[in-house]
């Protein structure tokens, strides 16, 4: 871990060391080659975050809480079974995929953005790190034609559109403890938006996870497709 060690001059002002420490608290099942790649992640997203601003540069210090732990989040909805297929859509700069591709390294992540900038950073972060169970996508989720277990995804357009979009890239056959779907992060309220799957959908909180109040509002949503 001494990527992030050495580094506790990019950005003084924020306890990104604190807050690495606390991600590995909530996962201390992580080996020391998940450790070493997660902790890698703060110089290289800092690194390129000057030249392609992938995340806001007010934010880069808390990427561990606000970016990283977030991503994470997922894994507290469903733990992906090995040789499970889950799509990224709208990945940004790698989020959740990344995260979540070193948390269940024997899942595979095709993560998928129409912003080719912010590909090549994820892209470049997961050679980097010698992350081998991802792949890319430069295109719109309407032309992603791949089949998969899960759709998961980061707040990147209400959920009638989402479920709209990748309805058809979900498979038919089971594989983990929850059927097929998107699962997705969201914050703050979601009556509105949550209505007409209220039947089917399942919400829980991660702030019954996480302690830090930045997750007071926040959720994973779970929707059967």
């Amino acid at each position: 871990m001494d990527n992030l060690t050495d580094n506790k001059d990019m950005q003084p002002e924020a306890d990104y060391v604190g807050q690495f420490n606390s991600l590995c608290s909530y996962f201390p099942e992580m080996t020391e080659i998940q450790l070493s790649q997660m902790s890698a992640l703060y110089e290289l997203y800092s690194d390129w975050n000057s030249k392609i601003n992938v995340i806001s540069r007010k934010d880069i210090g808390n990427l561990y809480l606000h970016h990283v732990l977030h991503s994470l989040g997922i894994s507290k909805m469903l733990r992906f079974k090995p040789g499970s297929q889950i799509m990224d859509l709208g990945t940004g700069g790698g989020f959740p995929g990344i995260p979540l591709a070193i948390l269940f390294p024997e899942v595979h992540f095709h993560l998928v953005d129409s912003i080719g900038k912010k590909v090549k950073v994820g892209q470049a972060v997961a050679e980097s790190i010698g992350l081998e169970n991802v792949s890319f996508a430069h295109c719109r989720g309407e032309e992603e034609k791949g089949k998969f277990d899960f759709v998961v995804s980061r707040a990147v357009m209400p959920l009638s559109d989402l479920v709209r979009i990748v309805q058809k890239n979900i498979r038919k056959e089971q594989r983990n403890a929850l059927p097929n779907g998107l699962i997705c992060l969201k914050g703050g309220e979601l009556q509105n938006e949550i209505h007409q799957f209220r039947k089917k959908a399942d919400v829980i909180d991660l702030k019954d996870y996480f302690k830090e109040t930045y997750f007071e509002t926040k959720r994973v949503i779970y929707i059967p497709l």
